[in-house]
């Protein structure tokens, strides 16, 4: 794919993955709040797993720590709201709790950041591609709350 290697590629792939899913998921949330999000939301947390290995592989792989820091990331910030949402039950988008929201977002656009900003480093067209994606799954992830 566009002259990359093996490793370039299972990045591509999983931040193009990450995003779509992000992207129904939002997309679903509001709609379908009882039947899907408080039955099925944890299941985006849970991709914090495989987006982990997946870092564990690019850094075993020699790759630059742009590529792997978003799978650490992604674990980091769906612990941390698998605990608030699941754990805890703390309501803190309504009313709005802003120290919880801050690491919460903190935590989830340094995760998406390091899933689009090495796309660049790639192929510029793939940046512009997440980028657009990004837009979809942003207005779509504020207009669900």
């Amino acid at each position: 794919m566009f002259g990359l290697d093996k490793l370039d590629t299972l990045f591509v792939i999983w931040a193009f993955f990450l995003q779509i899913i992000l992207i129904v998921h939002f997309a679903l949330r509001k709609p379908f709040f009882e039947s899907y999000t408080i039955k099925f939301g944890w299941i985006v947390y849970a991709l914090c797993f495989p987006a982990a290995v997946i870092s564990l592989i690019l850094l075993l792989g020699g790759k630059s720590w742009s590529f792997w820091l978003g799978g650490f990331l992604f674990l980091i910030y769906a612990a941390y709201g698998y605990w608030i949402d699941y754990i805890k039950g703390i309501e803190w988008r309504n009313p709005l709790r802003k120290d919880i929201m801050f690491p919460y977002v903190t935590l989830y656009l340094g995760t998406i950041m390091f899933y689009w900003w090495p796309l660049a480093l790639l192929y510029r067209p793939l940046w512009f591609a997440f980028g657009a994606l990004f837009l979809i799954g942003t207005i779509l992830n504020i207009t669900s709350h």
